[in-house]
């Protein structure tokens, strides 16, 4: 059995991650989607709204092996603790490969076990940053195509609130 973890702020979650998701519970006898909290930045979501988000998209999308969790230290900690070989990470871009790349190399430094399995954007999903959603929502832009409709209304719920 190969268990797997997708790590990332998912701030805001996107159709793009949904699809490294989908293909990922494929690839996996079990994925874990760890949403990591990062006390340097400064979310748009709390954690545990983006978790509920994510766990209502995929009782939508019936993938029963895939959970959620909010998680605050290394990685490869996590890995360990629930006996994960594989971290999977999707890219886009060269940029995202050399980013991802050297991750990979730090992790296999810190845990020799665990694996990066990289898995290329699918082309309709290229530019789904999250840096341009939480732009073009602060202009006031149409972002329906970007993320799913729960969390479009919790990203204008959340900018009402800070107006």
């Amino acid at each position: 059995m190969v268990k797997a973890v997708f790590p990332g702020s998912f701030d805001p979650p996107t159709y793009g991650h949904l699809n490294i998701i989908t293909r990922g519970a494929v690839l996996f006898d079990s994925l874990d989607i760890v949403i990591a909290v990062n006390s340097q930045k400064k979310p748009l979501l709390k954690a545990d709204i983006i978790k509920a988000l994510f766990e209502e998209q995929l009782q939508a999308m019936n993938l029963n092996d895939v959970r959620v969790v909010i998680y605050d230290g290394l990685i490869v900690d996590y890995c360990r603790t629930v006996g994960a070989a594989v971290l999977l990470r999707g890219v886009r871009s060269s940029a995202d490969f050399n980013y991802e790349f050297e991750l990979s190399i730090l992790n296999k430094q810190l845990d020799e076990k665990i694996e990066t399995v990289l898995i290329p954007t699918e082309p309709r999903y290229f530019v789904l940053r999250s840096s341009t959603i939480k732009e073009l929502l602060n202009l006031g832009g149409d972002i329906s195509a970007m993320v799913p409709p729960a969390v479009e209304t919790a990203l204008i719920k959340q900018r009402e609130r800070q107006t």
